[in-house]
């Protein structure tokens, strides 16, 4: 019994459905964790809204250490590398650039061999070197900031 002109003690307090509620989520991470199967979890969750005080409460948890905290989360890999240009960007303006190289080369071996100039079909090339410097100027290849 209750007297008036005692103090009360914590375990003796009253627990409200908050309190109810933040145990209940503690036995889910307990589940989570492989601290608890259903069964025992059901049987603890009956006992947590069936009781009146903290130290009730505190009974149903009393042998449950806190679960480890969850894994950080894995890094996210980019689709462009962030080293000046992506990797793909990178690639396609190497392999262009080579081509454009071998056939100006081509072109001029040509042209000296004749002793007239030949046909530049090396500019064919400009269109897509266009295409590339389009991509790279709106932002698709760049690294992120």
């Amino acid at each position: 019994m209750l007297r008036m002109n005692e103090p009360v003690r914590t375990e003796e307090l009253r627990v409200s459905d908050v309190e109810r509620k933040v145990v209940q989520d503690r036995l889910h991470r307990a589940v989570g964790a492989g601290q608890l199967d259903l069964h025992e979890f059901d049987e603890r969750v009956q006992a947590i809204w069936a009781a009146r005080t903290r130290g009730e409460l505190d009974r149903v948890t009393r042998d449950l250490p806190e679960p480890p905290p969850p894994p950080p989360p894995a890094p996210r890999h980019r689709v462009f590398s962030d080293t000046g240009g992506g990797t793909a960007m990178r690639v396609l303006a190497t392999v262009w650039a080579a081509a454009v190289a071998v056939n100006v080369v081509v072109w001029l071996l040509v042209s000296l061999g004749s002793g007239d100039p030949a046909y530049p079909w090396f500019i064919w090339f400009a269109p897509s070197g266009a295409v590339l410097a389009v991509l790279y100027a709106t932002g698709i290849g760049r690294p992120h900031r």
